[in-house]
């Protein structure tokens, strides 16, 4: 249940990033730029990618079986 939580969390943390790096792109140079933003998103990304691939392989969560 923790990693699902965990889980749910990076998602929205990464939609958040995204969302707040869009004024920085529409107003452009006010504040923060927008590749903090999105830089942010993309190593919330991967860790949530490797948090999932560290899941599968220790068996904590299983894929769907392929159809035959």
């Amino acid at each position: 249940m923790l990693l699902k939580a965990l889980i749910v969390c990076l998602l929205i943390f990464i939609l958040l990033n995204l969302f707040r790096a869009l004024p920085a792109m529409l107003k452009g140079k006010q504040g923060k730029p927008m590749s903090h933003y999105l830089g942010r998103r993309v190593l919330f990304s991967v860790l949530l990618f490797a948090l999932l691939l560290l899941a599968v392989v220790t068996g904590v969560i299983e894929p769907n079986p392929r159809p035959y």
